[in-house]
């Protein structure tokens, strides 16, 4: 058996019988929360796991051995994604998950998909990880230049229900334009993709890290333009809604679009509950800052490479928890007043 799926299942079996004793030191457990295997939460949720683990009985970080919390054995869970993951950190089932930022936001202040259910008020931040960019993908001969070019076209807003349909509207707003003004459509991205390649949409909504396959796929069978969310409402929509920042995708990033194109992004950001232990969190949250974790995260995966302390509370929305605010405030981050 490979010893990383055994030690993963090991740890996966010991889970459900909490802290444990192991010679002198407490063994604790912590679970992460992430998105389906094919995603990038997933591996990016093995990785922060393997960083902030540090059972009794480890090499001492020092020697070369295990730098993370310690006592701790972390794990990451395959999951259904954000909403998925903020509901069982409510419910107690898990410790910790990922999520979007603007999903976190409105679970903890009970709107956008989550109107109408009672606010999350438990819900606590321990990093902003890395921008999953707001896409705006349209034809390049759709004539749509800019977000108040979207006028009278045709144009995917992604599915009801969806983080990206609420973001998508929300930007509509801050240009002057609601769905009365566009001919809507709710599709999947990759659905909205094969009607553009077809020639039947003018442009779509999407929100994830670059590059994303759908769009990247679209690039070489259709000449596309990314469409720049900037100017004062951009300024607007970031100074109004905590959760979001600006991001640039870079130019050459899909085939055809040279230059450099300024839009929004919301972070992939890693929550938690407000009753885990403080002292716990504090050293989850340094275990995730060291040298150590850098160089993990630097190899293991091409969004590694983005999470940066620089950039651990870019479009957080939701109150730190204790233990993170006190990491950050000895780091000397700007950690924002009320926090």
């Amino acid at each position: 058996m490979n010893m990383k799926r055994f030690v993963g299942l090991a740890a996966a079996a010991l889970i459900a019988c909490g802290a444990t004793m192991v010679g002198a030191q407490e063994m604790s457990f912590f679970r992460i929360a992430t998105g389906g295997t094919a995603g990038t939460y997933f591996p990016i949720g093995g990785l922060l796991a393997n960083a902030i683990s540090n059972p009794p009985g480890s090499r001492p970080c020092e020697e070369g051995g295990s730098c993370g919390a310690p006592g701790l054995v972390a794990t990451a869970l395959a999951s259904n994604g954000s909403v998925a993951n903020i509901n069982g950190i409510a419910g107690g089932s898990i410790e910790s998950g990922f999520s979007q930022s603007d999903v976190a936001y409105w679970a903890y202040t009970g709107t956008g998909v989550f109107e109408d259910k009672p606010a999350i008020e438990e819900l606590r931040t321990i990093a902003n990880l890395y921008p999953e960019s707001i896409h705006i993908v349209a034809r390049a001969d759709s004539g749509i230049n800019g977000v108040a070019d979207l006028k009278g076209k045709k144009v995917s807003l992604d599915e009801p229900g969806s983080g990206t349909l609420v973001d998508a509207r929300l930007i509509l707003a801050a240009y002057g334009l609601t769905e009365a003004d566009i001919e809507p459509e709710y599709l999947k991205p990759n659905q909205a993709a094969d009607l553009m390649r077809d020639g039947n949409m003018d442009a779509f909504f999407f929100v994830g890290g670059f590059p994303a396959g759908a769009i990247a796929e679209l690039a070489t069978s259709r000449a596309i333009k990314l469409v720049p969310i900037a100017g004062t409402e951009a300024d607007t929509v970031v100074k109004e809604y905590g959760f979001f920042a600006i991001n640039t995708v870079p130019g050459g990033t899909y085939e055809g679009v040279a230059d450099d194109v300024q839009t929004l992004a919301v972070g992939a950001q890693w929550v938690t509950g407000a009753s885990q232990d403080e002292e716990l969190v504090y050293q989850i949250t340094k275990a995730l800052w060291n040298d150590s974790s850098r160089a993990l995260l630097d190899a293991g995966h091409s969004k590694g490479k983005e999470i940066r302390l620089e950039t651990a509370l870019d479009g957080v929305g939701v109150p730190l928890h204790p233990g993170a605010e006190r990491f950050y405030r000895e780091a000397g981050l700007d950690v924002p007043v009320g926090e």
